[in-house]
């Protein structure tokens, strides 16, 4: 069996990374150096994280069908989706930036809520498959996360070069705000995952 920092009575604070040694104690597992509360594991992972992706998940739909801006001119008022807002920056000629918003507003969310539902089930089903390449994944999917706030600054981008044009305005939709509860879930169901979960199986069968 590998020997691993849980097996040789070792906890680490995440707080300020001190390795401490497990109290015999159980109920005085406080790090040495900051007083943080240590835990093998961190209390109720995979439940805690399993709520903020599925709520990420119901607030997805709303996020990409209901319109995310309404736009006004002298030539009428325009309300505009992610993926319709995206379409007309294609037709425009901005193709650059209307892939920016395709892959960031829409691929990178679902990546995220599929890559966490994948781990989270592994993680759950306590599955020795390839580990390496699951926290390979989990890495992946944490750095990704922070992909997903560009759209967020195109829209801002966007509202102040319509605010700057004559007779024009443009308010934020509700899909905004649908749009930016899932990045923020996205980011607490990563944050909120333990991926030395992914290697307790193996640790344990060897």
């Amino acid at each position: 069996m590998t020997t691993t920092a849980a097996s040789a009575g070792l906890i680490l604070c995440e707080t300020c990374e001190l390795v401490n040694r497990r109290p015999a104690d159980p109920g005085g597992m406080a790090c040495a150096r900051c007083g943080t509360t240590l835990h093998q594991r961190r209390p109720d992972a995979i439940a805690r994280a399993w709520a903020f992706t599925i709520a990420a998940m119901v607030l997805y739909i709303p996020a990409n069908t209901l319109p995310i801006m309404h736009s006004g001119s002298l030539y009428g008022m325009q309300s505009d989706t992610i993926l319709s807002g995206a379409a007309y920056l294609w037709r425009t000629g901005s193709w650059f930036l209307a892939l920016i918003v395709f892959v960031a507003s829409i691929v990178v969310p679902l990546a995220k809520l599929t890559s966490l539902s994948f781990l989270l089930w592994a993680a759950q089903r306590r599955s020795t498959w390839n580990p390496q390449t699951r926290a390979k994944l989990f890495r992946t999917t944490h750095w990704i996360g922070r992909w997903s706030m560009v759209d967020i600054y195109v829209g801002a981008a966007l509202v102040a070069l319509v605010q700057f044009r004559a007779l024009a305005s443009i308010e934020p939709g509700t899909g905004a705000i649908a749009f930016g509860a899932v990045v923020v879930l996205t980011m607490l169901a990563t944050a909120s995952f333990d991926p030395r979960l992914i290697w307790d199986p193996v640790d344990q069968r060897e």
